[in-house]
């Protein structure tokens, strides 16, 4: 009877090593804490390791690799020439890869989740269903980029050069175009949700059918851009005049004109008035004082539509100060999960239910808010999330 225990003891520790195994091999680790490969030439046949995670590949020449459902997260690529390498469901998290050279690159279904892209260059790469959600492609080099149904969720994109890029059904809400070059860029059927465009040149980009509650595009350069059937636009403070823009979309150029100097209209006033006034007749002074009526009347109207127009502004800056703000907490659960798989540690369950639970709040509190006073409810939700972030930070090994 003991044998047969034993036997079935040593076979469940069998079926167990593999699945710990795994595990381990899943587990993060610290960038460039994995093989030391820097400078390194694999364009000559030589054999990449297995392992790639978390290596230092450091100017390393990578050209035409093979990276097919690779595991590079956390690994070091920075200035790596990696032309039209394949990287093709890769796992590229977190990754460093700042003034790499991705030209013609295969980026199809690529992982890249808070990975650091400024200064790529990725000219021409074709990454259909890539994902980038928090990353940082700030200045990257962009041109004529094929990205149909990449994920750009709250990723950086300032100052990037996306001209001719096509991101048919991006997945962009909250992401950071300011300053981009985004000429003749497709954004067809994206969700551009509350995406930033400030001082972006969007000369004859096309945004068909893309979602743009909220999206910001003050400064922008919008001649010959396309709005056809795009959905909750918002044009005020863009510059030049875009083609097929719905009915109805607010479309106030910013020109910096306090529009002092006379009015040419504005009745005369008792100061200057002629002395024949005196010898008018009675219709033409009933006719004079209905017209200063109507002016006074149109006074005070422009005065309430300007009253409108500053709490909207108000609103919309209130609320993206809340965006912001929810986005960093979602940033900081993000970071600190990172950290607790990396040393292999885990927080009090009870207080990180609350930080996942209260972000989840600010997000919804956000979504349905209408008014400065209902962004309150998204501020006590980031609130309490942090103080649950905060207590589960206080128990964890230092």
């Amino acid at each position: 009877m003991r044998a047969v225990v034993a036997s079935l003891f040593a076979f469940s520790l069998v079926l167990a090593v593999p699945a710990t195994a795994a595990q381990a091999t899943a587990a993060p680790c610290q960038k460039g804490s994995g093989p030391k490969l820097r400078g390194a030439d694999f364009t000559n046949g030589r054999q990449l390791p297995d392992n790639l995670r978390c290596a230092d590949l450091t100017g390393a020449k990578l050209d035409e690799v093979d990276f097919t459902q690779k595991d590079l997260t956390g690994a070091i690529l920075r200035n790596a020439s990696m032309k039209e390498a394949d990287f093709t469901q890769a796992y590229l998290e977190y990754a460093d890869l700042r003034g790499a050279d991705l030209t013609s690159a295969d980026l199809g279904q690529l992982r890249a989740k808070q990975a650091d892209l400024r200064g790529a260059i990725m000219i021409d790469v074709e990454g259909a269903q890539a994902e980038f959600p928090h990353a940082d492609l700030s200045k990257a080099i962009m041109t004529r980029a094929n990205l149909g149904q990449v994920t750009l969720t709250n990723a950086k994109l300032v100052g990037a050069d996306l001209n001719e890029a096509t991101l048919g059904q991006v997945k962009g809400r909250t992401a950071d175009f300011t300053g981009a070059k985004l000429k003749e860029a497709k954004f067809g059927q994206g969700g551009l949700q509350h995406a930033i465009f400030k001082n972006a040149d969007l000369t004859e980009a096309e945004f068909t059918q893309a979602e743009l509650q909220g999206a910001d595009f003050t400064g922008a350069v919008i001649e010959g851009a396309s709005f056809i059937q795009a959905d909750d636009v918002n044009l005020n403070g863009a510059r030049g005049g875009a083609n097929d823009v719905p009915e109805g979309t607010p479309q106030e150029p910013f020109t910096g004109d306090t529009g002092s100097g006379d009015d040419p209209t504005t009745p005369p006033t008792s100061r200057n008035m002629p002395p024949r006034i005196l010898g008018m007749s009675p219709a033409l002074l009933i006719i004079l004082a209905g017209a200063l009526g109507l002016s006074l009347t149109l006074i005070v109207w422009g005065l309430s539509h300007q009253r409108t127009r500053r709490s909207d502004t108000n609103f919309a800056l209130a609320r993206r100060v809340a965006e912001e703000d929810v986005t960093r907490l979602g940033e900081e659960i993000d970071t600190l999960d990172f950290d607790m798989k990396v040393n292999a540690v885990s927080g009090p369950s009870q207080d990180w239910r609350a930080a996942l639970d209260a972000y989840e709040a600010a997000k919804q509190a956000l979504y349905l808010a209408r008014t400065p006073e209902e962004l309150h409810a998204a501020a006590a939700a980031v609130h309490h999330g942090r103080l649950a972030l905060q207590r589960v930070r206080s128990v964890l090994p230092r």
